[in-house]
């Protein structure tokens, strides 16, 4: 489902030689583009609000300084690294090829000291089941989490730097390239995400522990798989904060600038789609509770950046030779209904007092 995702946001970038946003304001009404421009905006600020906690908790638990500070070390890099950006694209996916590289150290650490059962995990992944109410608000966050709106619309602003002057078959040649980068990454994070899945449910729910906060499952790795476990831990959620907060803060732009024109100091953007994660921190909110959300806010955002991109990919007069085929459009719709119907079944759960 991303990489299909992904890949037709990537199509329209390098058929059109404009990001999603841009496309949506020549392509739908003015007031149409400020309401898509809103939910977009909540899907950058809800990507960032997981991330800039992620990295907040990461910092906090590994180095023992407090949330607020933590916060603002955290707020400091991701300026930082986005600031690298100036030097060329290359250079910002150089340091988040690293941060993403020690993601997959980390948990292959702990996938190591875990020691799950193989076939337990195998046949879950080929019949997965879903218990109850709280494991369907769970898949939920984590159909946002991994699919992930803001990268549908940034996703396609990120071709555009390999994108000028191109023939057609050039085009083609380059959305070839780019559907494999995209299939290796997505493939990446696949192994990732289940890498979590596998070592939560081979340390904490094989041993009957009930996690309700970070700090809890922090603290409860050491005594079962050593302190590098735990360390382990801390550091895969500086890592992914910081690499998921970067591209949080560049999507934001993308879409304040595309759909309704709005030319704001790029600071000024990062800054607000960090506020609500700080008020979070300073509140002293439960941030296992926020980030489940948050990404359960991103799954019910998908559609309004699926929906447009579909509209767009299958007319010829936009896309020209890349334009989808009609089995591309109905893959499309499909997914489009998956995700809604999933996302109306957890409405239906959380309203009947399912959850």
């Amino acid at each position: 489902m991303a990489i299909f995702l992904q890949s037709l946001s990537a199509k329209l970038g390098i058929a059109t030689g404009y990001n999603l946003p841009q496309m949506c304001g020549k392509v739908f009404p003015r007031k149409v583009n400020w309401c898509f421009w809103i939910v977009a905006e909540l899907a950058a600020i809800a990507t960032n609000l997981a991330e800039f906690l992620g990295c907040t908790l990461g910092l906090y638990l590994l180095f023992r300084i407090p949330m607020e500070v933590a916060g603002l070390i955290t707020a400091v890099l991701t300026f930082f690294i986005v600031y690298m950006g100036k030097y060329g694209q290359r250079v910002l996916e150089g340091i988040i090829s690293i941060l993403v590289a020690v993601i997959c150290i980390s948990y292959t650490l702990e996938v190591f000291l875990a020691k799950p059962d193989w076939t337990a995990a195998g046949l879950h992944v080929l019949m997965p089941s879903l218990p109850n109410g709280e494991a369907v608000m769970i898949a939920v966050g984590m159909l946002g989490a991994t699919v992930m709106p803001h990268v549908i619309f940034l996703h396609s602003q990120l071709v555009q730097q390999r994108n000028k002057g191109l023939t057609d078959e050039q085009k083609k040649k380059h959305f070839r390239l780019e559907r494999l980068d995209i299939t290796i990454a997505m493939n990446i994070a696949f192994i990732i995400n289940a890498s979590m899945v596998i070592v939560s449910a081979a340390v904490f729910y094989r041993n009957g522990l009930v996690v309700e906060t970070i700090e809890q499952a922090h603290r409860s790795l050491s005594p079962l798989l050593g302190a590098a476990s735990s360390g382990a831990f801390g550091l895969a959620l500086i890592a992914s904060g910081l690499s998921s907060s970067v591209v949080g803060t560049m999507a934001g732009t993308t879409i304040m600038q595309g759909f309704v024109g709005l030319k704001i100091n790029d600071n000024v953007t990062r800054i607000v789609t960090m506020l609500p994660a700080m008020l979070i921190i300073i509140l002293g909110i439960n941030p296992m509770q926020a980030l489940v959300l948050s990404q359960v806010v991103l799954s019910f955002i998908l559609p309004v950046a699926i929906i447009p991109m579909l509209l767009i990919t299958k007319r010829k007069d936009l896309m020209g030779s890349l334009v989808n085929k009609p089995a591309t459009n109905v893959v499309g719709w499909i997914i489009t209904s998956v995700i809604l119907a999933a996302n109306a079944v957890l409405l239906v759960l959380t309203f009947s007092g399912g959850i």
